[in-house]
């Protein structure tokens, strides 16, 4: 399911609930009203009848001019009546006369009843009040009884239940509608990456170039990372093996040369050749290996890979005895490939070992973003007009000692592919100080 119809789904039942519950909510408070209203009306009319009442001789009198016009016209909806005690009408208005109305209550004095009554499937309503009532000759108990049929009453609330449902819906259609046209608007920019990825699939463009919000301009950014990152890495593993078919040429035209002529064999010439082809191999694979610059994805914690370096590395020289100082903090991260951080710093340590006399020092630290890292020993040093030959693939400053030549060429690739810099200057220990940054 798409994003854009998850959001209106969910988006659509919320707002149904939403709508429910305020139409529930209102329609509650809108009978309540009314009904209050209705009571407020009924008192109103029942204390006007008693207002107007007479009574002489147990018989009650009613001034017609003096009541609600409704009481007077037949089939109206109102009606009142006066009983007795006894429950005896002694008086009706006009109204109830040949409607089917529910009995009415007789109360004691000072009692006063609201009442719903259900008569054939007709509502109707009686507010009753009891009252003695003075005369000459005495006080008589009567009760006043003030009837409405809920038929108008009951009409009015589905009138208002209609028409409250027929604006809700209609609202709730048009925020909808809204809603769909926001939610187009504000997702087009994924839209338009998913649009862009397609042409990046099918060959027509290279990254990700339109601008987008900040929101996913990261997402975005980090996209174009993996992809400049999987370019370069295709590039390096492309140029890697035209290297190595290029370069195991000679080494394999100078062996099927001394296998074909007996007399030129030589084991010592064929050894050379495949120590050759050894190194060639070698160090193409490390070129073609080298992950190269991202910012994303796991870091890797400067301190533990020195330490397990410099660990191995004394097992390997353990007659020199070299004394190794760090100062590398603790919590310094390299964003990057573990195994291009162990070949930059293996590399430089390895040949920091070999040509030390007794002491190493290696240090790390971030600046603007970049890992600095620089290795200096107290060897013989690195005269100035050689150092950038050292960093050629074969070249070593002794060849004398046991190596292919080709660790400070890695280390160069390696930076290269982050963007960073190499540099080989004098140590202060009197040896040489290799600096690189990533």
């Amino acid at each position: 399911m798409s994003l854009n119809r998850r959001i209106i789904l969910s988006a659509t039942l919320v707002l149904a609930i939403f709508i429910t519950l305020t139409a529930v909510a209102l329609e509650r408070a809108f009978v309540e009203s009314s009904e209050s209203a209705l009571r407020d009306t009924l008192t109103s009319q029942l204390y006007a009848l008693m207002a107007a009442a007479e009574v002489e001789n147990s018989k009650v009198l009613m001034p017609s001019n003096q009541l609600d016009a409704l009481l007077g016209l037949p089939a109206s909806g109102m009606y009142a009546c006066i009983t007795s005690r006894a429950g005896k009408k002694l008086w009706q208005s006009s109204s109830a006369l040949g409607a089917k109305l529910p009995r009415p209550d007789t109360l004691s004095s000072g009692k006063s009843k609201f009442n719903e009554v259900s008569i054939d499937g007709n509502d109707f309503y009686i507010f009753a009040y009891g009252v003695d009532w003075a005369t000459k000759a005495g006080s008589i108990a009567l009760t006043f009884n003030i009837i409405t049929d809920l038929r108008s009453f009951e009409k009015k609330i589905a009138e208002y239940r209609k028409t409250l449902w027929g604006w809700l819906v209609a609202m709730a259609m048009l925020l909808l509608v809204s809603q769909a046209v926001i939610l187009r608007w504000g997702l087009s920019p994924l839209r338009k990456v998913g649009h862009e990825l397609n042409r990046i699939e099918s060959g027509e463009q290279q990254q990700i170039q339109e601008k987008y919000p900040a929101e996913i301009e990261r997402l975005t950014n980090n996209i174009n990372i993996l992809l400049e990152h999987e370019r370069q890495q295709k590039t390096r593993y492309r140029n890697a093996l035209g290297d190595l078919a290029h370069s195991l040429k000679t080494p394999l035209a100078v062996m099927q040369s001394g296998l074909s002529n007996p007399e030129t064999k030589s084991d010592d010439s064929l050894q050379e050749q495949i120590r050759r082809m050894n190194s060639i191999v070698e160090y193409q694979l490390q070129r073609a290996a080298t992950a190269g610059t991202a910012s994303i994805g796991k870091t890797v914690n400067v301190k533990s890979v020195t330490d397990r370096i410099v660990e191995s590395l004394n097992k390997v020289y353990p007659d020199k005895q070299i004394r190794v100082s760090r100062d590398v903090d603790d919590k310094l991260e390299f964003r990057g490939d573990e195994g291009d951080l162990m070949e930059v710093i293996g590399n430089l340590l390895d040949n920091a070992f070999k040509w030390a006399n007794h002491v190493i020092e290696i240090t790390a630290s971030p600046v603007n973003k970049q890992l600095c890292l620089a290795v200096s020993d107290d060897g013989p040093g690195i005269a100035h007009d050689k150092a950038d030959d050292l960093l050629l693939r074969g070249m070593r400053a002794d060849q004398t000692t046991a190596g292919h030549g080709i660790g400070l060429s890695i280390v160069k690739n390696i930076v290269q592919a982050y963007n960073g810099s190499l540099k080989i200057e004098k140590s202060p220990l009197g040896g040489a100080k290799v600096c690189v940054v990533l």
